[in-house]
């Protein structure tokens, strides 16, 4: 089973924050993906991807509105949506990573 890891975030840090990454964990999940997707909402950072997550991952789907902490993703393949993108319209997301629509990451 391919490995996935993502991180949603919006500027509220509310609602749409937890609702993506349910979403993004949903559609991944109902289409043989692994996936863990940390959170970076009003109460901090839960679920946090570790370094170990991260490295194993075959790709990083960021689902955010504000700004994420990127380095820690040099030389991953991302894939960067709004939160919006990933609650309304999580297959065109899954469909966007599985077509390659990823770059990466190397500031």
């Amino acid at each position: 089973m391919e490995k996935l890891v993502g991180v949603a975030a919006c500027p509220a840090g509310i609602a749409h924050t937890y609702i993506a990454a349910k979403t993004l964990e949903k559609v991944a999940r109902r289409h043989g993906y692994e996936i863990k997707v940390e959170t970076n909402g009003a109460g901090g950072v839960e679920n946090r991807l570790t370094p170990a997550e991260i490295r194993e991952a075959a790709a990083v789907i960021i689902a955010a509105d504000t700004r994420v902490e990127m380095e820690r993703f040099r030389g991953k393949q991302i894939l960067m949506v709004s939160s919006g993108d990933a609650i309304h319209r999580s297959e065109k997301v899954l469909r966007m990573l599985q077509d390659g629509k990823t770059k990466l990451y190397n500031p």
